[in-house]
């Protein structure tokens, strides 16, 4: 089987437009959470999120483009277009008809979905806005991708929740090792700023009232995100004949599934995808310097997490840095995995561990080392990105640094 390299990065979240400003934001600490601007948050109990502020479709999309495209598939559109810059992908005829695209997303197009309801429940209108399918089906992403680059091979959305980007991201891993496709363009994307969703999220009452305080003994609960990632995949082998440069090889992708609960984790079933994706690597416990973890901050959550993690690494452990950044770019859902998944990519290429932000206060339970506050450097040759999701599906992705 080929060797996978990742030569294609994208992204668009409150932390910034492009990878490069994610990434600056990731060395400092800072986190992009805050008062909501897109969505009247005065009948919620919480009013913080992690929203790409002032967006606005003009710079991307014309008027009359941005009319088919909901937020969350814009966002989509915008991270593969750089990743696919970055990468300096040739589109052939051939590899137009052979790329493959796989993306994640949980929600889809939630705002334009909630326009058409207040269109016919709140307003009483007998009619909504004609693309209004189009642009709430989760597969849009994937589908204005295709469109965008004229990519005429197989193209699909993977929709398991939380762990939907890291689904898309390890089966397109595994279509470039089999040698189904010589490139992949996968990834995640979610815009879920909409008053309906955002009812739904505060009558479950995981949504904490101030900010995202992973594996912190006073954690109050998840901030929700949105944005995307992306990212073009090849084989090893063809990316260094070409001269491109490599920020990680994807060495193993694990599943599995709780099967005990809808909402509540499970150690054990986090503990089973951690070991797929290691023996899918070939790697032992005691190869792995970092973990991206799922890190949401609900108390169940980050108890259930440090408890798996102990249970797949034992003593080791105790010597494993372990950060959850979505103490940053909040919980985007969908996309979650996908900009986790470039925050180990980037700690591997450029040798940093993105803190947990936010932190306060060690948690007995939570008795790892979740690098606080602070970015720390570390050169690291194998991480690991945890994806553990509603369903109890989990996934996760095996990566390693390059050069």
């Amino acid at each position: 089987m080929r060797r996978v390299a990742i030569t294609g990065m994208g992204a668009i979240c409150a932390l910034g437009r492009n990878v490069s400003e994610f990434e600056a934001a990731l060395r400092c600490g800072r986190s992009g959470i805050g008062p909501l601007e897109s969505t009247d948050c005065s009948q919620l109990r919480f009013q913080n999120g992690a929203e790409v502020r002032g967006y606005s479709h003009t710079p991307y999309f014309d008027d009359r483009r941005a009319d088919f495209i909901d937020r969350f598939a814009q966002f989509a559109v915008i991270a593969a277009r750089e990743a696919v810059a970055c990468a300096g992908v040739e589109w052939t005829p051939a590899r137009r008809e052979s790329a493959v695209i796989i993306t994640g997303s949980c929600v889809g197009g939630q705002s334009t979905e909630d326009i058409g309801f207040q269109e016919v429940y709140k307003l009483g209108h007998n009619r909504v806005h004609p693309l209004t399918i189009p642009k709430t089906m989760a597969n849009a992403g994937a589908s204005h991708i295709s469109m965008e680059f004229g990519i005429t091979g197989p193209s699909f959305t993977i929709s398991t929740a939380c762990s939907s980007a890291a689904h898309a991201i390890g089966q397109a891993f595994w279509m470039v090792r089999t040698g189904m496709t010589d490139l992949a363009l996968t990834g995640g994307s979610e815009a879920p700023f909409s008053f309906g969703i955002l009812k739904a999220w505060e009558a479950m009452r995981v949504v904490s009232p101030d900010t995202c305080r992973p594996f912190s003994k006073d954690r109050r609960g998840m901030i929700l995100g949105e944005g995307a990632a992306m990212f073009v995949l090849e084989p090893l082998e063809a990316a260094q004949a070409r001269g491109a440069r490599i920020h990680a090889e994807l060495v193993g992708f694990g599943m599995s599934a709780d099967a005990c609960h809808i909402t509540q984790p499970s150690a054990e079933g986090a503990a089973r995808a951690m070991r797929g994706a290691l023996r899918d690597a070939g790697l032992s416990p005691e190869q792995i310097g970092y973990i991206n973890a799922h890190g949401t901050a609900t108390p169940a959550n980050d108890i259930s997490e440090t408890a798996a993690i102990r249970q797949v690494f034992g003593i080791h452990a105790d010597r494993l840095a372990v950060s959850s950044t979505k103490s940053m770019h909040g919980h985007a859902l969908g996309a979650a995995a996908a900009l986790e998944c470039l925050g180990a990519t980037l700690a591997l290429r450029d040798g940093f561990l993105p803190p947990t932000a936010n932190f306060t206060e060690p948690d007995p339970e939570c008795d790892l080392d979740v690098v606080p506050n602070h970015a720390r450097h570390a050169e690291v040759e194998y991480a690991l990105s945890n994806s553990f999701a509603f369903g109890g599906l989990n996934a996760v992705l095996a990566l390693r640094k390059v050069g």
